[in-house]
């Protein structure tokens, strides 16, 4: 090993080698760490979305539930309108068969006096 005789073009490839090899690792890193800054700016960015998109959602799901409850409300006071509206239909029904009988006992009552005076 001690008259080792490399050629100088094989060791001038092997530098050029190592100095691209290095070059290509400290790009990789640089691509690295750029890639990593926008990462965290993304999820900042993305966490600040979601904090806007969280309030906007909350404000239309109250506006949603005030008008859900207006709906509820009109509903509600259509169906007492409608219950008063049925009990004054069955009271004024009470009353014509209140009327309907009496006609029909007082029909009874004069034709049973014609039958007798005829007779």
């Amino acid at each position: 090993m001690e008259n080792l005789k490399l050629p100088i073009a094989l060791v001038m490839a092997m530098a050029a080698q190592l100095a691209a090899g290095v070059w290509w690792v400290s790009q990789q890193a640089a691509t690295i760490s750029s890639l990593e800054e926008t990462v965290s700016q993304l999820g900042s960015r993305m966490a600040i979305e979601d904090n806007v998109n969280l309030r906007r959602d909350v404000q239309d799901n109250a506006i949603e539930i005030e008008y859900a409850s207006e709906e509820l409300e009109e509903l509600w006071d259509e169906l007492s309108a409608m219950t008063a509206a049925i009990n004054e239909i069955n009271k004024i029904k009470q009353r014509v068969a209140i009327i309907e009988n009496d006609i029909k006992y007082i029909g009874r009552d004069h034709n049973t006096m014609f039958d007798m005076k005829g007779k």
